[in-house]
């Protein structure tokens, strides 16, 4: 697959966004701004379209308990899209900014919003025992991480094997989702660094990722976004992914990036390793 770069991060990194300081590094949005088009839309689209046509069992997975939520998410998306000046948005298509018609299949609700924003969705669905569960997801650019694996499980079993996901932190994320209220997202950012530049980039578990002096050539940073679905109470989380080769980034930013890296291996603090879920 031909990568996509950007040339710039259309948001700011972890080390420089409000409160990326200290994990989870949550903060409000408006709700206006949650579905982001940027310059790279039109070549991120086209990958989109591609791998839902071709790899639709590795990208896409929605299990019953989320059939409701994942309606519940496309007409949200749709709303916001018919709001948009780039989209034109009709009760069977829309049109994206990249001149692309898009039918709305709304039996296939995460295919469709596959097709339809950059950024992959995700939907949690809290059980009976209150813990939120990965029940549904669109998620063409994984970061080192499968879908599959990751299915039906809570929020801190999703984090496995990461590191830096003890419990304190997983309290803390926890509280965050408990406390989202309709009509008020959160958002953050990460930031991984890569030897490739593939969006695609599945990564299993047992094949955990490792990083060797000098192989970094590109900053993949993250837009994560949290919002409650008020009918179903899912939690739909929104990741929208730039890579940027490291020598387009401003001076400023790499060595901001130099000045926050932690112990050896650890990466630039907010560098984080995946997956990417909050």
């Amino acid at each position: 697959m031909t990568p996509v770069l950007h040339d710039r991060l259309p948001f700011p990194p972890p080390w420089e966004a409000p409160g990326g300081a200290r994990l989870p590094g949550m903060q409000p949005l408006d709700p206006a701004d949650w579905i982001l088009v940027d310059p790279a839309h039109a070549a991120q689209m086209a990958l989109r379209d591609a791998l839902v046509a071709a790899r639709p069992d590795e990208v896409h997975a929605l299990r019953p308990a989320a059939r409701a939520a994942a309606g519940e998410l496309l007409a949200q998306v749709l709303a916001a899209l018919g709001h948009r000046p780039d989209h034109e948005v009709t009760t069977q298509v829309v049109r994206r900014p990249d001149g692309c018609r898009v039918a709305l299949d709304h039996d296939a609700p995460m295919l469709t919003l596959g097709r339809l924003v950059q950024c992959d969705l995700c939907l949690l669905v809290p059980g009976a025992d209150g813990m939120h569960r990965l029940e549904a997801a669109i998620l063409c650019f994984p970061a080192s991480w499968t879908l599959a694996e990751k299915l039906g499980r809570p929020l801190g079993a999703i984090h496995a094997p990461v590191p830096v996901y003890d419990e304190g932190l997983a309290r803390r994320v926890q509280r965050l989702v408990d406390m989202l209220r309709p009509g008020r997202p959160l958002w953050r950012t990460n930031a991984l660094l890569y030897a490739d530049a593939a969006l695609f980039h599945p990564r299993s578990e047992t094949s955990p990722r490792v990083e060797h002096a000098g192989e970094a050539r590109f900053l993949r940073a993250e837009r994560q976004v949290l919002s409650l679905l008020p009918a179903s109470g899912a939690v739909a989380f929104a990741i929208h992914s730039a890579v940027v080769p490291l020598e387009r980034l401003p001076a400023a930013t790499r060595a901001a990036l130099i000045a926050h890296r932690g112990p050896a291996g650890a990466g630039p603090r907010g560098v984080r390793e995946p997956p990417t879920l909050p």
